[in-house]
């Protein structure tokens, strides 16, 4: 199944329960609390609650040495004062700096205190919390703090915290000139009780004081100094400061710059005050899956779970060659089950890519973005195992929310508009990739363009984007094809208008349009009659050819002649705006049926020559596709313009030369694939139908087979169907030809007429050319079905081959009528006077089954002596035959046929007698088959049989099958009965007889009979 499984274990509703305010959409406000409002107001939603904060807060090893380390300070017990929270991402850094303030108030009414600090650490008398939060400071405007004062700098917030309005006027002056406090001024806010001053986010601080007039970082640096002297020489004291820095030192994020610059400006701070902060991280990256899971569910069942993970193991070792290498290794099973019911590419990106983003507040970006996630996959419930970044979907108003405003990352919204969820009636490009593909399945399309965005939204360049392997191995899951997947991403990546379009980058967004968007700009600027002009030519140039003569876009039956003058049939194209079919197609189109039927100015003449004109019609569903890539093309040789060239890119400049040499071939293919509806001459009318049309439709890989070869698609449909032949076919078979046309009725027809007949007569085949219908005549002719005559010459079986003329003078006559007439055989010669005229032995019955001359034969056969008078012969479609050879037996006054004897043209009919001449009461019957077939490889098989009919039945079994799939065949059948008394005459026998025979077989055969020596009952004919 190219690498899908079963759905068949638990997913993630069997094994998960999210927390009821997840559900609820309720989370977010609380994922948004920041410091300042906690630790200032003490009242912000759940935070605001101890106990329902750290109900949800999982206790990492960092926040538990943090809270201890502080908690002991406050106390007068610890030798640290300052404390450094590092973290790539900022995984929970100012979650850590909430929990310090929670527990710096005493813990009241938290349950779980225990996981968190050892209670005796838990302060007991009243602590000062200041805390500075970057992110809502306001260094131009000031931060209002009460209904009079706003504080400008770090040092007039934490005054305001610590010591209210009167700590404030400490250091108003301070505040307004923007120098910082001495460590005096700071130890008397402390008041001799605990103090916790907490920093967060001072980059970004930094980056708005820089932009004051004046603003700038060295007193930031002086005041930092002066704080940690303070903190220090106070037992009590202790200050916390956050840096999104990583274990190298470095920042990956928009502040990097700022981040770097507060680092040094805290180590010469450090250096000054002569105290070394101690370094903690709140949440170490192997903590990051347990502080969600912990914070949106309310229960994991990891044991209910092993199925789901069994079957992603097996599902990455099945696959190993179309993923990353590391899916194949231990470590991957081991993520998964560390991170569930998140795949581990969720964790992977949003802390390795997304965190990088400035505007990503950490942990709480994750949670946002996680819980609305949650939210809707409990709401939609669809088949997961797991939690995938193809789950984030950005086509959900929370989630594109927190993209385009939370993330800053607006830039994307048309990529994401366009390409991946479209809002209002127009889908986005991956939608309509999967009602296209993927109806009734999983959206695989959808699911890797989310893949590639999430993967998008990163900083650094070279973070952005997502390999082919990797996207696979993010997707893939238990009831996903791994083939389906790689076909969307393929089919994805040709047709996005804002993926990166340069040679081997990965796969990853723009904010700008790519080239596909460049040209969709371009066609908006086709002018549309000219796009009908390149559409109207180039159909005209696909279906050009020899074989038919080409109607395009006729009117009415005025614009299609009813002239067979130039031999070619004709091919009538029907305008794509006058008929387009749709999915059902039961009756013919009113215009087709109207140039079908009628000819002339005014469409009130009959039309001729019927089966000579073919109709090819537009698809409705494809129709609108192939006038796009009419629109393409010329949008292309615009783009190729010199001057236009020379606005893009290079590797734009080559693809646009390569994508308009190609649109030539693509608009003929799909020009091809339009115009796939046939309707061609046939008695096998459409439903209702009131003319002679069958409809057939070419499929689409067969018309790519030869893309601009309009003719040669009609071709194979016709052929398919068993309506053309071209020269070099084989004739169809000359008995199956007289008995279709005039010609059995009438017993001769000029040959031109006879030619006619397959120009006229909608049963009979379509010919190209008249090679293979001057065969038919010359077969029939050699094998005894014809006579030809063409002025005093005249040809029957036996003869040399002679030119078949197709003109008025010529004539074909049948066996019969020329037997009746006198015209074959010849008569003799008139011998030298005195001499008696030779006397030949009478020849077999001549018919399709006799022997076939080829010029090499003995010459005309000699004349023969007429038939004994008790032995009567007819030939001619079963029924009229027999019917002849009982007139003929009654004429003769002959009271009872003793013997008769059925020689059947056709194997089919034959076969299909078996039953009814065994049947046949009262009678010997035996059949006597010879001939033989050639196989599609070249092997033949050759047999005669002759012996009672019963006998020969397993090998017509056996023949049946073989003779439709032989390449060529020629088997004769001869029925004899014997009756055993007599068939009598006069009793109606024979006619029951007749149409018991005739309701099986209705082709043509060769019968003879001969009277029986006495006459008797008449039940052979029951």
């Amino acid at each position: 199944t190219r690498g899908a499984m079963t759905m068949n274990a638990p997913t993630i509703f069997d094994a998960c329960r999210p927390r009821a305010d997840v559900l609820a959409g309720g989370a977010e406000a609380e994922f948004a609390a920041d410091l300042s409002r906690v630790a200032g107001a003490g009242d912000d939603g759940a935070h605001a609650g101890a106990g329902r904060f750290f109900a949800d807060t999982y206790p990492t090893r960092g926040l538990r040495a943090l809270l201890r380390a502080v908690c002991r300070r406050l106390a007068g017990r610890g030798d640290e004062a300052v404390f450094r929270l590092d973290t790539a991402f900022g995984g929970g850094k100012t979650h850590g700096l909430i929990a310090l303030v929670h527990t710096a108030r005493g813990m009241a009414g938290v349950g779980n205190a225990a996981e968190f600090l050892d209670p005796a650490l838990v302060p007991a008398r009243p602590v000062r919390v200041a805390a500075f939060d970057g992110v809502n400071a306001d260094p131009a405007n000031g931060r209002r703090m009460d209904g009079e004062v706003r504080a400008r700098t770090p040092w007039g917030e934490i005054a305001y915290a610590l010591g209210g309005r009167a700590g404030f006027e400490l250091v108003r002056a301070s505040d307004e000139t923007g120098a910082a406090p001495g460590a005096e001024t700071l130890r008397e806010l402390f008041g001799g009780e605990p103090a916790l001053v907490l920093l967060d986010e001072l980059s970004i601080y930094l980056r708005k004081a820089q932009r004051r007039p004046g603003g700038d970082g060295g007193q930031l640096t002086a005041f930092l100094s002066t704080l940690f002297g303070a903190v220090a020489r106070t037992p009590n004291a202790a200050v916390v400061y956050t840096l999104a820095l990583g274990q190298d030192g470095r920042s990956a994020d928009a502040y990097a710059d700022e981040t770097r610059y507060i680092a040094d400006r805290m180590a010469e701070a450090e250096s000054v005050s002569a105290r070394t902060a101690a370094l903690l991280n709140p949440t170490a990256e192997d903590e990051t899956a347990p502080v969600l899971r912990r914070r949106l569910f309310e229960s994991i069942d990891d044991a209910a779970a092993g199925p789901a993970l069994d079957a992603y193991r097996a599902l990455w070792a099945a696959n190993r060659e179309s993923l990353p290498e590391s899916a194949a290794r231990p470590e991957a099973e081991a993520a998964l089950r560390a991170c569930y019911p998140f795949h581990p590419e969720v964790l992977d990106v949003l802390t390795g890519k997304t965190a990088t983003l400035g505007a990503f507040q950490r942990v709480r970006g994750m949670l946002r973005l996680l819980a609305a996630t949650v939210a809707q996959l409990w709401e939609e419930r669809p088949a997961a195992a797991a939690i995938h970044l193809h789950h984030i979907d950005p086509g959900r108003e929370r989630v594109r929310r927190e993209i385009a405003t939370r993330l800053e990352q607006s830039a994307y919204l048309p990529a994401i508009l366009n390409d991946i969820a479209g809002q209002g009636p127009k889908p986005a490009l991956a939608e309509r990739i999967d009602a296209a593909r993927h109806a009734g399945m999983p959206p695989y399309a959808a699911y890797a363009a989310r893949t590639a965005f999430m993967h998008t939204l990163a900083f650094n360049a070279q973070l952005k984007g997502v390999s082919p392997e990797r996207l696979r191995y993010s997707v893939l899951a238990p009831g996903l094809d791994i083939g389906f997947i790689e076909e969307a991403r393929k089919r994805f990546v040709a047709e996005s208008a804002y993926l990166d379009d340069r040679p081997g980058v990965p796969m990853r967004f723009l904010a700008e349009a790519n080239l596909t968007r460049i040209i969709q700009r371009e066609e908006g600027h086709v002018d549309a009659v000219e796009a009908r002009a390149e559409l109207d030519d180039r159909i005209r140039e696909v279906f050009s050819g020899r074989m038919f003569e080409t109607v395009r876009f006729p009117g009415g039956p005025f614009d299609v002649d009813d002239e067979a003058g130039g031999g070619a049939p004709k091919l009538v194209v029907i305008s794509y705006d006058a008929v387009a079919v749709g999915e059902s197609t039961e009756s013919v189109p009113e215009l087709i049926e109207r140039i079908y039927a009628r000819k002339g100015k005014d469409g009130a003449a009959l039309r001729i020559f019927r089966n000579a004109v073919t109709f090819v019609a537009a698809d409705e569903a494809l129709r609108g596709g192939m006038r796009r890539k009419a629109v393409t093309r010329l949008a292309l040789r615009a783009l190729k313009r010199p001057e236009r060239l020379a606005e893009l890119a290079e590797h734009q400049q080559e693809r646009v030369r390569e994508l308009e040499a190609r649109s030539e071939q693509e608009l003929a293919l799909s020009i091809q694939q339009c115009y796939r509806h046939v309707f061609y001459p046939s008695r096998d009318r459409m439903g209702a139908s009131p003319v002679d049309l069958a409809h057939t439709a070419v499929d689409a890989p067969a018309a790519s087979d030869t893309p601009g070869a309009g003719q040669k698609q009609v071709e194979r449909a016709l052929r398919d169907m068993g309506k053309l032949r071209l020269p070099g076919d084989e004739p169809d078979s000359p008995a199956w030809v007289r008995d279709r046309t005039p010609l059995r009725k009438k017993g001769e027809m000029t040959v031109r007429a006879l030619r006619g007949e397959f120009r006229r007569d909608p049963a009979l085949p379509i010919l190209i050319g008249d090679e293979t219908f001057v065969r038919c005549v010359r077969t029939g002719v050699e094998s005894g079905v014809y006579v030809y005559r063409s002025g005093d010459l005249l040809c029957g079986p036996g003869d040399p081959p002679v030119q078949i003329r197709i003109d008025e003078q010529s004539l074909v006559f049948t066996m019969a009528y020329a037997r009746a007439r006198g015209l074959w055989p010849r008569k003799p010669a008139e011998p030298p006077s005195g001499e008696p005229a030779p006397i030949a032995p009478p020849p077999d019955p001549p018919g399709p089954g006799g022997d076939v001359r080829n010029g090499n034969g003995p010459g005309p056969l000699p004349p023969v002596s007429p038939p004994p008078p008790d032995s009567f012969s007819a030939e001619g479609v079963l029924r009229d035959a027999l019917t002849q050879l009982w007139e003929q037996a009654r004429g003769a006054k002959i009271a009872a046929i003793g013997a008769l004897t059925l020689k059947m043209y056709e194997a089919g009919d034959a076969f299909r007698l078996f039953g009814a001449v065994g049947a046949t009461l009262r009678a010997e019957k035996t059949v006597h088959m010879e001939g033989g077939y050639e196989t599609a490889a070249d092997g033949e098989f050759v047999l005669e049989f002759h012996g009672p009919v019963s006998d020969a039945q397993p090998v017509k079994d056996f023949l049946q099958p073989q003779l439709r799939a032989a390449k060529t065949q020629n088997l004769k059948v001869t029925f004899e009965i014997a009756f055993a008394e007599g068939l009598p005459m006069a009793d109606g026998a024979p006619e029951k007889l007749t149409a018991r025979l005739s309701q099986f077989a209705g082709g043509a055969a060769h019968v003879t009979a001969g009277a029986a020596a006495k006459t008797g009952g008449g039940e052979a004919a029951r």
